[in-house]
Order: structure tokens, then C-alpha cells, then sequence
């Protein structure tokens, strides 16, 4: 934070600046002596003469176009002049010319900056010019707005030039930013968009003291200008002492101007600023190949459920077909608008959302189904099935939304764009299902069409299911318990392997003689490792790509390198293209262990915060006991089955950013197919609480009325999954592979884990 000049403080600084150049521009075209002394002595009578005058004799003003167009601006106004560095003046009534109040003191063209700089660079110039004074570019260029072009009467884009003031001896800041506590983009209250800044104790006291003083003469307020880089990204006018700490920034901004601003002050904590050391243009992770193998298996996924819905559901399951449809449109139409990138983590959010949509339908048309074996009539079953599938369809959504909200807001990284795309997700699941569906439903019976939501062979699945869960859980528990006690056995003692992003590699940049294919080239350098090799096109013109491997990773004798580097040449060799290695660097892990510690904490606050609205929405502890044990309990088989097995599956099961994106999926359907499985037996005990009714009865024979609805979703959602793990390539193998096996253990735990729990710790309260 750097106190700043008022402009009229520096108007007449810049005369003399301009007045000095002047002078040194004539005696360097001028040859004779007399020639030199006229102009010595003109500058010498001149150099009294303040800026204001010299505008006032239109030297900016419409006519100086005109002679500038005949005399040269270099020699007479060197640095004052449109072409250069334009003051920041105004005419005023009575004709003269005043200097607009504020830090700024001129304004220059985008590409004229370096020369403007170049001309106050000058020994003579930094002769005459105090050693408290800087000038600093504003780190933006003006928009090209009406206003802007008015003013200038041009569409040029200008920067402006600030006056700073340095502080103490050694010429610094008056607050450095490592007194910065945090800031965030906000709003007024007129709805407007600005920054709040709060600052440390020391700070605090310190920002009083600064505050104080530049707002102490209520006619001329200062403005603290806030540096970044030598780029004044703001400096706004003190209108008060600030006391507490805590500041309010507004202006004329615009929310991604508050966000960049909240991002700069907190930067300013850093002990030194960021600079760019290396450039070059990557490819994706994935490869072209395995980016086309993904989508035309997600495509044959999503069309293999669609089929299924109209195989198992008749003319309704077309409706069904036609509401996802518009899901998707809806979804990739949202993330197009906002920008979003996708990624794996993305993609993983993308397959939960479609699980969540088919859901919805497969819940509605359950119920459908159950109304017209009462006897109704197409018409009322239709109404009665959206009337009762309702709380299930919202509180499983809600709960879903509230885990997302709690990644987006906590989260960071590859959480933050899996939040991203669950939530809007979410959004579109619930208009397509509940609106869209409807009203097609509704235009049907309006042309008296015959509306089928079975056949036949379907028309009985699971009617008349009578399992018995909650006798055999027991036999759950000692499974569960085993295979997490084997994992956790595992974890100890074997641990995981680790991916890049987590553990850092070696990265290496090779040049191929001729065009290469990363596939060929990653599929010969894992079989050659054993280990899973990322490979990435590196720059645009030659055929270069960056291979980064684990290999040796922890090995830190001297002999490592060579023996990763002959292990490179050994791998290349089998892709038969002649190549050399450009360079070679050990590189950290690209998941820092802020990620991974904001993971772990968002997530469990989200488990924490569904169990919180579980206890309100259905009023009994055991309930958000058993959700709880039931989304830990998937987490950690997931996280065994990734431990026992890693080794002897033949495909990779690395821990990395895409294994955080399917735990992440994992526990959102988890959630959701719990608390529906949940919310049946919520109504089953409210319909059946007479003292001849036990509970265990009652509850298992909620499980067994909502078992089509659960395999029925579980079956669609891994349908996609097969079809991804099998298609999809080898890159993604192991991330289809996690999501596969987290949906089986969440549809096992809604029934077999998280069921027999409440029936446990809730046979007293329960009747």
C-alpha cells in the first residue's frame, strides 16, 4: 500500500520534466551555437512556467492538433503531447486549465508506455525529479467505452500514470501486504460489486494511522494506491479513518474486477513476486485418443441406458429418453456459457448427474406403477406418482446440492470443478425430471394416447421381494468389517501408488525425428516402467513430447538419474522413431497438500452438514448415524479395494487427481441413494407403528418395496460405467474402474450398511 500525490502536486513537475526534454531534443538537431543558446535560453525563461499555462496556450487543445501536424511534438513537447503522455486536465469556466483531482497524472497509449518510461528513465530528468516520487502504470488498459471515446476523442486504448509517494528511508511502502489477513469480492449495499479487506493486529493499527491521515482534509482526501509487481491495480480516495481492520474498496467495478482485486491483496501476502521463467504451448493428459475413445463411450453409455429405460418402461420410458436428452443439452449449454473447462473430475460430475436424472424418472415411474396396481387410471396414477415421488426425488437431490455447495465453497482445484458441474447438474436433473417430463406426460393423455410404464416381463420385477436384509445383517457387517479391516491391513503395510499428481516424477522433453503418436508412445514407455507414464505434446514446432514417470522417484542416489534416463531410452526404442532428450528436471507433485487437505476437510464437513439436515428431515439421530456409517464405510472400501489389489489387477490403479474425482462421485451417490432407500421407511414406519408391528419387519419390507427403484438405478448408472471402462481407453481405465466398483459398494451399503444400522441403534425409538 503506497501513499500517492495529488495531481496538481505534480502537474508542474511534469512542465519541467517536458520543459528539460525539450531543451536536450533541440541541442542534439541543433548544430550552431547561437542556435543552442536560444534554445538554452528559452528554456531557461521557460522552465518557471508551469504546465497549466503551457496547456493553456493549447498545446492539447483541438487547434494543437493542427500545428502538430506541422511542428514536430518530439522536439517541442516531448513527452507532453497526444502521441506521448496526455495530462490529466480539464478546461475549466473561466478558460483556464485545472488538473483533474486524484493520483493519476496522465494517461498514454497502450504500446507508448515503454517510451514514456524510457523518457523519465533519463539522468536529466531523474536529476529533477524527488526522491519520494515514482510513477507506476495502472496495471489494466481503460476500456473502450462511449465515455472514455468522448473524452479522448479517439478509440485508442490508454493506460493510466500514477504518482506515488515513498515512505520512510528506505523508500517503500507506507503497509507492505503480508499484513493482509484475508479479502473477498463482495457487495454493497446498493447491490453493487466490492472488496472486503481484513488486515492483522498490526495492520490494523498501522491502517489507522495511514487512514487518518489521508482523509484528515476533508477538501483535498488521498488516495492509497495498492502495488502489485510495480502494477497499480487499484487507488481508491480515503473517505475516513478506518479503525478494526477491516476496509471496504468500491468503485466503478465490476465483480471479475472485485474477484482479480481480492486475488491481488491476498497475493500480496507473498514474500516475492511471481515471474514467468518458462513457457510452452501442452497437449491434454489424456491424448486425442483417449479423449475420442471417452466420448464415443460415454455417448454409447448414455444410449445403452436410454435403450434399457424404453426396453424395461415402455412408451413412458421414451419420455424418460427425451428428458435426459434435454438434462445433457441443458447441462453442456450451462458449462459452454460459463466457460467451463472439462476435466476428468468434470466428466465424474457429468456421470453422477445423469445417475441423479435417471433417478428421479425411475422414481416417478415406480410409483406410477404401484398407483395403477390400485386400480387408477393412467391420468391419476400419473398425478398420484409425481405427488409421492416428490419428498424422495428432493430430499435426495438436496442432499446431493448441499455436498455440492460445500465442495464449491471449501473446495479447490479438481473438487471445485467436480462441484461445478454437480450443481448445475442438479439444476437441470430437476427441471427435466419434474417439469419437462410432466408436461410431456400431460400432452399425451391429451391426445388420448395409450401410455404403457411396463411390459409384460418387467411389470413384476421385484413385486413381490421379500429378502431379508435386516435378519442377515450381521452377515453385512462381518463382511464389511473384514474387507475394511484387509484394506486398512493394506494401507499400513503396502500403502497406495501414488500418481505424479500426488508423488512428483522426473519429466523429461524428447524430439522425435519424425511426427509421433503419445498414445504409441505412453503404451511403450508403461509396459517398459511397469508404471503409468503421463505424456503430453510439448511446443508447436517440432514433433516434441514431455514424458513424466515415478520411476525412481524416491530414489535420491547419484546413480538414480542415469538409471531412470536409460530406462527412457530403453521404453523408446520400441516405438521405432529415432529421437533425443532436450532437457530433464525432477518435478514436485501438482496436487498440493493444501488440496489434498481441503479435500479431506471439505468432505467430511459436507458428510457432517447431510447428517444435520437428515436429523431435520426425519427427526430421528439413527437416521444421520446410519448415513454417515454408510458414506465412510464406501469411502474406505474403495480405498481398500484400490490398496489390495493394486498389482494385481492389469490395469493401473493410481492414486491421483481423477481417484480424488471418483471418491468424490462415490460419495454423492452414496448419499443419494441413501437417504431415498431412507425415505421409504420413513413412510413405511408411519403407516405401520401399531404395537403388533415390529420395526425390523417393517423396515425390510420398506427395503424390499424401493428394491426395483435401487437396482434399476444402480443397473443404469453402471451400464455407462462398463461401457467406459471396457471403450474408454487405457488412460481412463483406472478412473471408469473406481467409479465402478463405488457405485456397487453405495448401492450395498444403502440397503445392507446403512439400514441395519438404524434398526440397531434405534429398536427402542422406532415403534
Amino acid at each position: 500500500f503506497y501513499e500517492t500525490f495529488d495531481n496538481s502536486e505534480i502537474v508542474n513537475l511534469l512542465g519541467n520534466i517536458n520543459n528539460i526534454l525539450a531543451a536536450k531534443a533541440k541541442l542534439t538537431t541543433n548544430t550552431q551555437k547561437d542556435t543552442v543558446k536560444t534554445a538554452s535560453a528559452t528554456t531557461d525563461t521557460s522552465a518557471n512556467s508551469s504546465l497549466l499555462n503551457k496547456v493553456a496556450k493549447s498545446k492539447l487543445t483541438d487547434t494543437a492538433s493542427k500545428s502538430l501536424k506541422n511542428n514536430n511534438p518530439a522536439l517541442n513537447s516531448p513527452l507532453l503531447n497526444q502521441n506521448m503522455l496526455r495530462p490529466n486536465v480539464y478546461a475549466s469556466q473561466n478558460g483556464g486549465i485545472q488538473a483533474v483531482p486524484g493520483p493519476i497524472v496522465g494517461y498514454s497509449a497502450v504500446g507508448d508506455t515503454a517510451k514514456v518510461n524510457k523518457l523519465l528513465a533519463s539522468a536529466d530528468v531523474k536529476a529533477v525529479i524527488p526522491q519520494n516520487v515514482r510513477f507506476l502504470w495502472g496495471e489494466k488498459a481503460m476500456p473502450l467505452n462511449e465515455n472514455n471515446n468522448q473524452r479522448f476523442g479517439d478509440k485508442i486504448q490508454r493506460v493510466e500514470l500514477y504518482a506515488i509517494k515513498l515512505s520512510g528511508a528506505e523508500g517503500g511502502p507506507v503497509l507492505a501486504g503480508d499484513v493482509i489477513a484475508d479479502a473477498r469480492n463482495d457487495y454493497d449495499q446498493k447491490g453493487s460489486p466490492e472488496v472486503q479487506m481484513t488486515m492483522n493486529t498490526d495492520g490494523a493499527a498501522k491502517w489507522r494511522a495511514v487512514t487518518a491521515a489521508a482523509s484528515a482534509d476533508a477538501n483535498n482526501k488521498k488516495a492509497i494506491a495498492i502495488v502489485l509487481d510495480d502494477n497499480v491495480y487499484s487507488a481508491p480516495t480515503v473517505q475516513n479513518e478506518i479503525s478494526g481492520g477491516v476496509s471496504s474498496i468500491s468503485g466503478s467495478f465490476t465483480v471479475d474486477d472485485t474477484k482479480d482485486l481480492a486475488n491481488v491483496l491476498k497475493a500480496g501476502r507473498l514474500p516475492a513476486p511471481a515471474r514467468i521463467v518458462e513457457e510452452a504451448i501442452v497437449g491434454p493428459s489424456l491424448g486425442q485418443e483417449a479423449i475420442n475413445a471417452g466420448l464415443i463411450s460415454c455417448v454409447v453409455g448414455l444410449l445403452v441406458v436410454l435403450v434399457f429405460m424404453v426396453v424395461y418402461y415402455n412408451r413412458a420410458g421414451t419420455v424418460a429418453v427425451v428428458a435426459v436428452f434435454i438434462n445433457v443439452f441443458f447441462l453442456f449449454g450451462v458449462l459452454a456459457s460459463l466457460g467451463a473447462v472439462l476435466t476428468l473430475p468434470g466428466i465424474a460430475g457429468i456421470v453422477l448427474t445423469l445417475g441423479v436424472a435417471v433417478d428421479a424418472n425411475v422414481l416417478i415411474y415406480e410409483r406410477v406403477r404401484e398407483e395403477l396396481a390400485l386400480g387408477k387410471s393412467v391420468r391419476i396414477a400419473v398425478a398420484d406418482g409425481y405427488k409421492h415421488a416428490m419428498p424422495s426425488i428432493l430430499d435426495s437431490n438436496i442432499t446431493t446440492f448441499l455436498t455440492g455447495i460445500i465442495l464449491y465453497v471449501f473446495g479447490s482445484g479438481p473438487i471445485l470443478g467436480f462441484a461445478t458441474t454437480l450443481l448445475i447438474g442438479i439444476i437441470t436433473s430437476l427441471f427435466c425430471s419434474l417439469l419437462i417430463s410432466r408436461l410431456i406426460f400431460e400432452w399425451m393423455l391429451e391426445k388420448g394416447w395409450d401410455i404403457k410404464f411396463s411390459y409384460p416381463w418387467s411389470s413384476h420385477t421385484f413385486k413381490n421381494a421379500h429378502y431379508a436384509f435386516v435378519k442377515n445383517r450381521f452377515k453385512f457387517y462381518i463382511f464389511s468389517g473384514l474387507f475394511i479391516l484387509a484394506g486398512l491391513i493394506s494401507i499400513f503395510t503396502r500403502g497406495f501408488s501414488l500418481g505424479v499428481d500426488f508423488k512428483g516424477g522426473r519429466t523429461y522433453v524428447v524430439r522425435f525425428e519424425k511426427p509421433v503418436d503419445a498414445q504409441q508412445v505412453r503404451e511403450a514407455l508403461d509396459k517398459t516402467y511397469n508404471l503409468t507414464t503421463e505424456v503430453k505434446t510439448f511446443g508447436t514446432t517440432n514433433p516434441q513430447l514431455r514424458i513424466t514417470t515415478t520411476y525412481l522417484v524416491d530414489d535420491n542416489s547419484p546413480t538414480a538419474d542415469v538409471k531412470a534416463e536409460s530406462k527412457l531410452k530403453q521404453g523408446l526404442k520400441l516405438v521405432n522413431n529415432p529421437s533425443q532428450i532436450m532437457s530433464q528436471q525432477k518435478v514436485g507433485p501438482t496436487v498440493a497438500n493444501d488440496i489434498k487437505t481441503s479435500a479431506v476437510y471439505s468432505v467430511i464437513f459436507a458428510i457432517l452438514v447431510i447428517a444435520l439436515y437428515i436429523l431435520i428431515r426425519f427427526r430421528k439421530w439413527q437416521f444421520s448415524l446410519g448415513a454417515l456409517i454408510a458414506t465412510a464405510h464406501d469411502a474406505l472400501l474403495v480405498l481398500s479395494f484400490f490398496s489390495l489389489f493394486n498389482g494385481i489387477l492389469p490395469f493401473s490403479l493410481d492414486i491421483d487427481q481423477a481417484f480424488i474425482a471418483a471418491i468424490l462421485t462415490v460419495i454423492g451417490y452414496s448419499i443419494n441413494d441413501t437417504v431415498v432407500v431412507f425415505d421409504r421407511i420413513r413412510e413405511f414406519l408411519g403407516l405401520h407403528h401399531s404395537a403388533t408391528d415390529k420395526p425390523e419387519e417393517v423396515i425390510n419390507d420398506a427395503i424390499n418395496s424401493t428394491l426395483s427403484r435401487t437396482i434399476i438405478t444402480a443397473l443404469t448408472v453402471i451400464f455407462v460405467l462398463i461401457v467406459l471402462f471396457i471403450f474408454g481407453g487405457e488412460v481412463i481405465r483406472g478412473f471408469s474402474f473406481a467409479l465402478l466398483i463405488g457405485v456397487c459398494f453405495g448401492t450395498y451399503s444403502s440397503i445392507c450398511v446403512a439400514t441395519p444400522v438404524i434398526v440397531d441403534f434405534g429398536k427402542k425409538n422406532l415403534n
